[in-house]
């Protein structure tokens, strides 16, 4: 059961580093598309990457629910605590390694990207094999938690507050 898991994280790393890869031009190739604005990038801004990581994490959450589910009853809270997880480092290493360097470089910013990611799947498979957030009070408050996060990437494409995260260094422009 524990080679299977493994396997199913491996996936989830793959998949999320392709789809959000493919997200990040999605917007574009659309022509501005309200119905995309709403899962991809529509700006340079630390906040529309983090969509990135969020939506095919979340997509692929669902695929998991429903084949493994039953085998591993943690899975909707060891996934929203996962999802954080790997929400928080894409600004936490962005801003560090901007911070300390000056300026960013696109590498880096790539390799933040996939960092988040794998640190994401990591982190979920140890809370899963570990059992971490059984309760089912746990799953209904992931499960909570997971929409909300759905909910705000779509709002604040839409509504951006004003401050840094949300501002897009290419044109100094918030959201659309």
């Amino acid at each position: 059961m524990r080679k299977r898991l493994f396997f199913w994280e491996l996936g989830g790393f793959l998949f999320t580093a392709l789809a959000g890869t493919l997200l990040h031009f999605v917007y574009g190739w659309s022509g501005g598309s309200v119905l995309t604005a709403a899962f991809s990038a529509v700006n340079e801004s630390t906040w529309e990457h983090m969509k990135l990581l969020f939506f095919p994490m979340f997509l692929f959450s669902v695929v998991q629910v429903c084949a493994l589910g039953r085998n591993y009853p943690n899975l909707l809270a060891a996934r929203a605590v996962s999802t954080l997880a790997g929400l928080v480092l894409i600004p936490a290493l962005f801003y560090t390694y901007t911070g300390v360097l000056g300026f960013h470089v696109m590498w880096a910013d790539i390799a933040v990207f996939f960092l988040a990611d794998l640190g994401a799947f990591v982190l979920d498979f140890r809370l899963l094999r570990r059992g971490r957030f059984s309760q089912p009070w746990q799953q209904v408050l992931g499960l909570i938690a997971l929409w909300a996060l759905a909910f705000c990437f779509v709002w604040c494409t839409f509504r951006p507050v004003p401050v840094a995260l949300w501002r897009d260094p290419v044109t100094g422009r918030f959201g659309v």
